[in-house]
């Protein structure tokens, strides 16, 4: 029984790690396999197999989700995200009841099984149940999208602060080019002037996080 009751109408912070912390979003199918499934599992009621559905064209995919989203409501609205090797980061606000609980059984079974047969293994793939944070501010909503964007960087696993703009596997080049693609950017984005303006307060805060991220490290080593 999770502790934490998922709201209909709240934001969390969603995340979870491989098992033994191996790193599982390298390969470049998994981590758009990964992609698309966010895309897909977030409907309310899908009427076509994943299987059909990721042989489609982007233009036919995002019609067949507009079209969806017309006729239900969608389990959750997606507001960014990041998929790091051995984790991933997903800030989900729940539109359905148990909205964020079926999306995430839907997507972490559907990804453990493509890792499986992609990687030739058996057995889990991630650290059983996902951890979920609530959102309760939006002082606090602003800082966790940022954190989120961050992590690539902080991480190390992007070494310069630039290069992080072009970061394929994260939310944050659909704020800086106010182009909506996976994410609803508009609750975010609302709070600053334009997506430079974001920029600027993702940077501000990059080396920062990237030192307690080493130091954190350092800690535990």
């Amino acid at each position: 029984m999770r502790k934490l009751p998922l709201v209909t109408n709240h934001i969390y912070h969603i995340f979870n790690k491989a098992i033994d912390n191996k790193p599982i979003f390298l390969d470049r199918r998994i981590l758009q396999r990964t992609i698309d499934s966010i895309n897909y599992y977030g409907n309310y009621k899908t009427q076509v197999r994943l299987s059909h559905f990721l042989n489609w064209s982007i233009k036919r995919k995002n019609q067949y989700l507009k079209d969806s989203a017309n006729k239900s409501k969608n389990l959750i609205n997606l507001l960014s995200y990041c998929l790091m090797p051995n984790h991933y980061h997903l800030l989900l606000e729940q539109k359905s009841d148990n909205g964020i609980s079926k999306f995430m059984g839907n997507f972490q079974n559907s990804i453990s099984r493509y890792i499986n047969t992609v990687s030739n293994r058996k057995g889990y793939v991630f650290q059983g149940q996902f951890k979920a944070v609530i959102i309760e501010t939006n002082e606090q909503l602003i800082h966790v999208s940022r954190y989120i964007h961050l992590n690539p960087y902080s991480s190390f696993f992007v070494k310069n602060i630039e290069d992080l703009k072009q970061f394929k596997w994260s939310s944050l080049n659909e704020y800086i080019s106010r182009q909506k693609i996976l994410c609803d950017i508009d609750l975010i984005l609302s709070n600053f002037k334009n997506g430079n303006d974001y920029w600027e307060f993702v940077e501000n805060q990059a080396e920062y996080q990237r030192k307690l991220e080493e130091i954190k490290h350092l800690t535990l080593e």
